[in-house]
């Protein structure tokens, strides 16, 4: 039974890699974002419960899945039902230029040119990745990987690229 668990920083290729993930094997798929936000501008994150209720729901009703996203928080309270972990710590350049070059997300904003209006700040947040003490830095994801016990890759390239996988 696989239960995936992919994060890295954003534009690293998890929600590309979950996809993947998806039509190999039919898993059913939550990207974390979808539960971690209010719909404000600017964003502003749903009380942590809230979030934790919805992941819950998700995964009671789907014994097979991948889960995907930068929320240390959020990815803390799926680890422990997870039998795999994918860190994509690609580094801060590939990840700047996958954001750059990303198609519209339906499932995240209403319009390309909505998503193109938060492409400078989400740059700028990406560039903060290394040296930020936060749920979404490279220090907290790089913690739950070494605690987690299991099966679990991490890869330094833009897998895509990279011929992994």
């Amino acid at each position: 039974m696989q239960r995936i668990v992919i994060f890295g920083n954003s534009g690293s290729g998890k929600s590309t890699l979950a996809k993947d993930y998806v039509s190999k094997f039919g898993l059913s798929h939550l990207d974390l974002d979808t539960l971690a936000w209010q719909d404000t501008f600017p964003p502003t994150r749903l009380p942590l419960k809230d979030s934790a209720a919805a992941i819950e729901q998700f995964i009671t009703a789907n014994p097979t899945w991948v889960i995907e996203g930068c929320y240390s928080d959020l990815l803390r309270l799926v680890v422990k039902q997870a039998n795999e972990m994918i860190f994509l710590n690609s580094g801060v350049e590939t990840c700047i230029n996958n954001c750059r070059n990303r198609s519209w997300e339906p499932h995240k904003y209403p319009s390309a040119e909505h998503q193109n209006r938060n492409l400078d700040r989400l740059i700028d947040w990406v560039r903060e990745y290394p040296t930020r003490d936060d749920e979404f830095s490279l220090k907290s994801h790089q913690l739950i990987f070494d605690e987690f016990i299991g099966k679990k890759r991490e890869y330094y390239s833009n897998i895509r690229n990279s011929g992994n996988e």
